[in-house]
Protein backbone atom coordinates (compact mmCIF):
# COMPACT_ATOMS: atom_id res chain seq x y z
CA UNK A 1 0.00 0.00 0.00
CA UNK A 2 1.56 3.55 -1.09
CA UNK A 3 1.02 6.72 1.41
CA UNK A 4 1.04 10.15 0.73
CA UNK A 5 4.42 11.28 3.16
CA UNK A 6 5.18 14.79 2.07
CA UNK A 7 9.10 15.81 2.82
CA UNK A 8 8.49 18.90 4.31
CA UNK A 9 6.38 17.70 7.49
CA UNK A 10 7.45 15.93 10.62
CA UNK A 11 5.69 12.68 12.03
CA UNK A 12 5.12 11.19 14.88
CA UNK A 13 4.80 6.78 15.46
CA UNK A 14 1.08 7.78 16.10
CA UNK A 15 0.55 9.24 12.79
CA UNK A 16 0.12 12.82 12.87
CA UNK A 17 2.03 15.62 11.40
CA UNK A 18 3.36 18.46 12.11
CA UNK A 19 4.40 21.03 10.14
CA UNK A 20 6.68 23.83 11.63
CA UNK A 21 7.34 27.61 10.56
CA UNK A 22 9.08 29.38 13.18
CA UNK A 23 7.43 29.27 16.62
CA UNK A 24 3.95 28.08 14.76
CA UNK A 25 3.37 24.60 14.00
CA UNK A 26 0.48 23.32 12.11
CA UNK A 27 -0.70 19.91 13.41
CA UNK A 28 -2.90 17.01 11.41
CA UNK A 29 -3.24 13.04 10.60
CA UNK A 30 -1.22 11.27 8.06
CA UNK A 31 -2.65 9.76 4.62
CA UNK A 32 -2.01 6.05 7.12
CA UNK A 33 -4.14 7.50 9.51
CA UNK A 34 -6.86 8.74 7.37
CA UNK A 35 -7.23 5.29 5.21
CA UNK A 36 -6.78 3.19 8.44
CA UNK A 37 -10.01 4.89 9.76
CA UNK A 38 -11.94 5.27 6.91
CA UNK A 39 -15.07 7.13 6.13
CA UNK A 40 -14.46 10.13 9.17
CA UNK A 41 -17.55 11.74 10.17
CA UNK A 42 -16.85 13.90 12.83
CA UNK A 43 -13.77 15.95 14.88
CA UNK A 44 -13.76 16.65 18.16
CA UNK A 45 -11.27 20.16 18.00
CA UNK A 46 -9.94 21.72 20.94
CA UNK A 47 -10.50 25.62 22.31
CA UNK A 48 -8.44 28.30 20.62
CA UNK A 49 -5.98 29.19 23.59
CA UNK A 50 -6.27 25.37 24.87
CA UNK A 51 -2.66 24.21 25.83
CA UNK A 52 -1.69 21.10 24.67
CA UNK A 53 1.32 18.67 25.45
CA UNK A 54 3.39 16.79 23.36
CA UNK A 55 2.31 13.43 23.38
CA UNK A 56 -1.32 14.20 25.14
CA UNK A 57 -4.64 13.80 22.85
CA UNK A 58 -5.78 17.15 21.85
CA UNK A 59 -8.86 16.01 20.50
CA UNK A 60 -10.83 12.79 18.47
CA UNK A 61 -11.88 12.07 15.09
CA UNK A 62 -14.72 9.55 14.91
CA UNK A 63 -14.78 7.53 11.94
CA UNK A 64 -17.95 4.73 10.85
CA UNK A 65 -15.55 2.30 12.00
CA UNK A 66 -13.75 3.43 15.41
CA UNK A 67 -12.81 6.63 17.23
CA UNK A 68 -9.26 8.01 17.32
CA UNK A 69 -7.57 10.71 19.95
CA UNK A 70 -5.46 13.11 17.94
CA UNK A 71 -2.14 13.38 19.38
CA UNK A 72 0.12 16.10 19.92
CA UNK A 73 3.29 16.28 18.22
CA UNK A 74 4.75 19.01 19.78
CA UNK A 75 3.69 21.11 23.27
CA UNK A 76 2.47 24.63 23.34
CA UNK A 77 -1.19 26.77 22.78
CA UNK A 78 -3.35 26.43 20.15
CA UNK A 79 -3.84 29.78 18.30
CA UNK A 80 -5.91 28.53 15.67
CA UNK A 81 -8.33 25.28 14.57
CA UNK A 82 -9.66 24.75 11.36
CA UNK A 83 -13.52 25.46 11.71
CA UNK A 84 -14.34 23.95 8.37
CA UNK A 85 -13.73 20.23 9.50
CA UNK A 86 -17.29 20.85 11.68
CA UNK A 87 -18.99 21.42 8.68
CA UNK A 88 -16.99 18.78 6.48
CA UNK A 89 -15.18 16.30 8.65
CA UNK A 90 -14.21 13.98 5.57
CA UNK A 91 -11.65 16.77 4.45
CA UNK A 92 -9.88 14.84 6.46
CA UNK A 93 -10.08 11.88 4.18
CA UNK A 94 -10.02 13.79 1.06
CA UNK A 95 -6.81 16.25 1.39
CA UNK A 96 -5.02 15.03 4.98
CA UNK A 97 -2.05 17.32 4.34
CA UNK A 98 -4.07 20.46 2.58
CA UNK A 99 -7.75 21.85 3.81
CA UNK A 100 -7.66 18.65 6.19
CA UNK A 101 -4.75 20.70 8.78
CA UNK A 102 -6.64 20.40 12.16
CA UNK A 103 -4.80 23.36 14.44
CA UNK A 104 -2.03 25.71 14.33
CA UNK A 105 0.07 25.53 17.63
CA UNK A 106 2.39 28.78 18.93
CA UNK A 107 5.42 26.33 20.33
CA UNK A 108 6.37 26.50 23.87
CA UNK A 109 9.51 24.47 23.02
CA UNK A 110 10.02 24.55 19.76
CA UNK A 111 13.45 21.92 20.48
CA UNK A 112 10.81 18.99 20.99
CA UNK A 113 10.96 19.33 16.92
CA UNK A 114 14.32 17.34 16.95
CA UNK A 115 12.58 14.48 18.46
CA UNK A 116 10.29 14.00 15.76
CA UNK A 117 10.25 11.67 12.58
CA UNK A 118 11.72 12.87 8.98
CA UNK A 119 9.36 12.21 5.85
CA UNK A 120 11.95 9.39 5.32
CA UNK A 121 11.98 7.93 8.62
CA UNK A 122 8.56 7.90 9.16
CA UNK A 123 8.15 5.76 5.77
CA UNK A 124 10.36 3.42 6.74
CA UNK A 125 8.16 3.26 10.48
CA UNK A 126 5.20 2.36 7.57
CA UNK A 127 7.06 -0.13 6.22
CA UNK A 128 7.66 -1.98 9.76
CA UNK A 129 4.12 -1.90 11.16
CA UNK A 130 3.10 -3.20 7.83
Amino acid sequence: MEYKVPEDLLYVKDHDWAKVEGDVATFGITDYAQQALSDIVYVELPEVGTEVEKGQSYGTVEAVKAVADLIAPLSGEVIEVNEALNDDPALLNRDPYGEGWIVKVKLSNPDEAKELMSAEEYKKFLEEIA
